[in-house]
Formats: structure tokens, C-alpha cells, sequence
């Protein structure tokens, strides 16, 4: 590890392992939120690719139901609760996902983890966000969140590869907690969550 991948990971250390600790009590009323609400499991994992695409398990606090189609419970908009709407417009539900940071998965900064599917799908040039650990919040996610489109989102990942320092994401932390308070970006135009990324052009 180079010297300012060294700091940077001290720097996510020195931040999450204090946050988490803090945070604990939190998830602890979370997670008997979630399970009145929604029964088990209260926490949602899922694959998703991290440096160099190398996949790993990322865990959030659940906010939809499951499929029931006899309960028309099929789009994200009909699964999505009430709690898990609070959830996602704070970020609470990303409380779990510091100790994916702790265990070095991902990064405080860094693009956002997407799907393994997506994988395949990518541009070379697109490819290029795995060169770093994926983040909990980005350039990306302080420039719109889930209100931008896949293209926009993916080159301000790759243009956070190639400018990344230390200063930029003290910025881009700064950033996020404006954003979260503001609640801005958290869901694409007409979209209860970010629509499918189907490649570039389709």
C-alpha cells in the first residue's frame, strides 16, 4: 500500500471506528424498528464488487418488504416502507455498512459499491472506478445522489480515481453531511430508488 493509500486509510479508521461506537445504540433502535416493521432479517446483505472488482458483502438496514406478488408487493415503490423511507432520506439505514470500512471492504470515500451484474456492463473507461476501494459517499453522491443520471454518476467516479487525494475527500465528507441534512438527490425523477443501469447507450 502506498503512502497515501496509508493515510487514507488511517483517516477512515480514525473517523468510522468512533462513529460506529456511537452509533451502536442507534442501530440498536433501528434494528428493533426494522424488525416490528418488517420482521427478519433485519439487516439486507448483498455481493457487490469492490477493488478491483473483487466481491464482498456489503450489509445495510433493511427498508423494503420481500416479494409478494398476492400482496402486490413487486416494485421497489411498493416494497419500500414508511420506515425504510426515513431510513434511506437520513442514510440511518447505511449505519451497518461502517463496519464494512472497518474490515477494509470499502473506504469513507470512494465510488459507491454497485452491483455485481453491473460488472460486465461497464465501458473500459467506466471500469475504471474499481482501481479504488468503493466508498460509503463520493463525488458522485455530494453532486446529485440518485437525481443524476449513469452516465453523469459513472465519469464523476472515474474523475474521483484521477484527482483523489486526502483534501478532496475531507471535502467530499464535508459535502455529504450537507447533502443528508438537505435530503437532496435520494431518488431518481419518477423513481422510488435509482433505475437499473442497463450500459452505456442502452
Amino acid at each position: 500500500m502506498t503512502s497515501s493509500g496509508l493515510g487514507k486509510r488511517a483517516l477512515d479508521l480514525a473517523l468510522t471506528t468512533p462513529a460506529l461506537l456511537v452509533s451502536l445504540p442507534i442501530q440498536a433502535v433501528i434494528a428493533v424498528a426494522v424488525r416490528r416493521s418488517m420482521g427478519s432479517p433485519v439487516l439486507f446483505a448483498q455481493e457487490r464488487p469492490g477493488l478491483h472488482g473483487e466481491v464482498f458483502t456489503m450489509r445495510k438496514f433493511r427498508t423494503m418488504r420481500s416479494v409478494d406478488t398476492s400482496r402486490g408487493l413487486v416494485t421497489d415503490e411498493q416494497r419500500l416502507t414508511g420506515l425504510g423511507r426515513f431510513l434511506r432520506a437520513t442514510s440511518l439505514d447505511e449505519l451497518p455498512t461502517l463496519w464494512n470500512i472497518v474490515r477494509g471492504d470499502m473506504s469513507l470515500v470512494g465510488p459507491r459499491p454497485l452491483l455485481v451484474s453491473y460488472l460486465e456492463r461497464y465501458s473500459p473507461e467506466q471500469a475504471r472506478r474499481h482501481e479504488v476501494r468503493p466508498g460509503l459517499t463520493g463525488l458522485a453522491q455530494v453532486s446529485g445522489r440518485n437525481a443524476i443520471t449513469w452516465e453523469e454518476r459513472l465519469a464523476l467516479d472515474v474523475e474521483y480515481v484521477d484527482t483523489r487525494s486526502l483534501a478532496l475527500d475531507l471535502r467530499i465528507i464535508g459535502r455529504t453531511i450537507g447533502t443528508v441534512l438537505r435530503r437532496e438527490g435520494i431518488s431518481a425523477e419518477g423513481q422510488a430508488t435509482m433505475e437499473e443501469f442497463r450500459g452505456s447507450g442502452a
